[in-house]
Formats: structure tokens, sequence, C-alpha cells
């Protein structure tokens, strides 16, 4: 074919031609969309199409419910003090900080990421003010263990907040490991399969920041998604979940909460947690 040929396929063309580079462009167009900054996760997984309303024990009440029939079992004993604390997420936007420290609350926790891709618009607002008005606080991960590796997951939280000082303030982070908001309960994975996960993200923590992370989790959900395991328990604090008067059976190990998240709305914004101790073992906690 001749220059001059090509000048005609290109200035008029056959529609089979023009089809054939529309349907490139439209190609090239999706997969610039799909690499996109926020978009990566959801195209590559399949899922986390609404990570604002993934908070912490945000799939609790729909599996467990509240009152005396949640999580089941007999009371834990906890210590004489408990400290009145909160946890709040990107769903709960710009918090009153001076409003919730007036109204009690000690200490906090923050969603800062989920998954390898999503990190919370609020959480600068959320972590600082928070620690400007005095209270101890740290950052938890909703973790997505069918997404990617636990320690891929530590080390994205590690890098957009999830990381630990030594300053008697910042809390270690916390894992928070619940029912799958997007399938399968346990995210496709077996018992020991979920025992490993969960020890990569840990122990990738443990090895970046010194110090290991809280695990938050319900009884219910632990012993169906890791056969109860104990293997964390000489560790890692124990956060429990559960909307009662009491906290109920404990996951194998654990001889006593760290925190028991025990409402998901009440005074505070978000949801309602008890520090087991006061505010002393708060800050103890905190410094390490």
């Amino acid at each position: 074919m001749s220059h001059g040929d090509l000048s005609v396929v290109h200035g008029t063309g056959s529609a089979r031609t023009r089809l054939t580079l529309l349907a490139g462009l439209f190609v090239t167009l999706l997969a610039l969309v799909l690499t996109a900054p926020g978009t990566a996760h959801a195209a590559g997984s399949g899922h986390m199409t609404h990570p604002d309303l993934d908070w912490m024990g945000s799939t609790i009440r729909a599996h467990e419910g509240s009152g005396p029939s949640a999580g089941g079992g007999s009371a834990a004993v906890p210590l004489a003090t408990q400290t009145p604390g909160m946890d709040v997420s990107n769903y709960q936007g710009s918090v009153n900080w001076a409003t919730a420290w007036a109204n009690g609350a000690k200490f906090v926790y923050i969603k800062a990421t989920e998954g390898t891709s999503y990190t919370s618009p609020s959480f600068a607002q959320q972590y600082n003010g928070s620690y400007n008005v005095g209270m101890v606080r740290g950052s938890y991960h909703f973790a997505l263990p069918d997404v990617s590796a636990g320690a891929t997951q530590a080390d994205y939280f590690i890098a957009h907040g999830g990381g630990w000082s030594a300053d008697g303030r910042t809390l270690p982070g916390a894992l928070d490991i619940e029912y799958n908001p997007y399938g399968a309960t346990c995210y496709g994975l077996s018992a020991s399969g979920m025992v490993s996960w969960i020890a990569s993200f840990s122990n990738e923590y443990h090895a970046r920041t010194g110090r290991y992370p809280t695990i938050y989790s319900s009884t219910s959900w632990w012993t169906q998604c890791t056969g109860n395991s104990s293997a964390f328990a000489a560790t890692n604090a124990l956060w429990i979940a559960r909307y009662n008067t009491t906290v109920g059976t404990l996951p194998a190990g654990w001889g006593f909460q760290t925190i028991w998240q025990f409402a998901d709305s009440g005074t505070f914004p978000g949801d309602q947690d008890r520090f087991n101790g006061a505010l002393d073992r708060v800050q103890a906690y905190a410094a390490g």
C-alpha cells in the first residue's frame, strides 16, 4: 500500500478500521481507570466497594446482635476500674474532640487503613485532634486477608498512620479482624491459614515498631475462623467486641481483655469502649 493509500484509510477509513481504533481507545482508557489511585484495589480484589462503611465492629451487630444472647458464654471478670474511650472512622467525619473529652473519653482508636489501598480521609483530623485535647490515641487497620499477605498489610498500615512511638500518648496499632463485609465470613481461608495470616501481620508490625498490635475481634468470629487459636494470647493484647452488659467468654488463651467494645453508639461519637484498668494503665500500655 502506497502513502496515498494510507492517507485514504486514516482520512476516511472503513467501518472496520474505525471500530478497531475505537476499541483500542476504550481498552486504553479502561486500563488507565483501573490503575488510577483508589481503584486498583477494587479492580484487583473484586471488592472493597464501601471502605467508609467498614469500621471497627461494623459487621459484629449484623452477625451477633446485642443483648443477653450476643456472643454467648459467661462473664469474664474485669479489673476494678474501667477507663472510658471510643473508636471512630471516616464514617464519623470531623469529630468534636473537646466535647468528647469533656464527656469523659480518655482514649481513642482511629481507623487509618483498609487492605492495601484505602486510607481514611478523616484520619489527620481525628488522630491529631484527639491528641491535642489530651487523649491517649492509636490507629487501627481493617484487615482484608483475601487481598494480600498479612505482612504486606502491616507495612501499608505503618506507612499510613499506623506506627507507634514511646511517648506515653500513642497506643500500639490495632488489627481489626472480623466478619468479611464483602463475602465469605473467613475470607476463604482455613483456620490454620487465618492464624498464619494474623501471625504474618503481627510479626511484621512487631519487627517494624517493637510492639505487637492489639487484636480486635469477637469470640464468635475468632472461634469460627481461627479454630479458637490461643497462639496470640502471650504476645497480643485482646480487644473484645460484645454488645452486652458483660464481656462474655473470651477467645482461648486470654484470661482477660485489655479493651472491651461494649456498644456501637452512646455518649461518644462512634463505638463505645472500656479499657480494663485505670487511666495510668492506659498510659502504661501506650508507653510500652
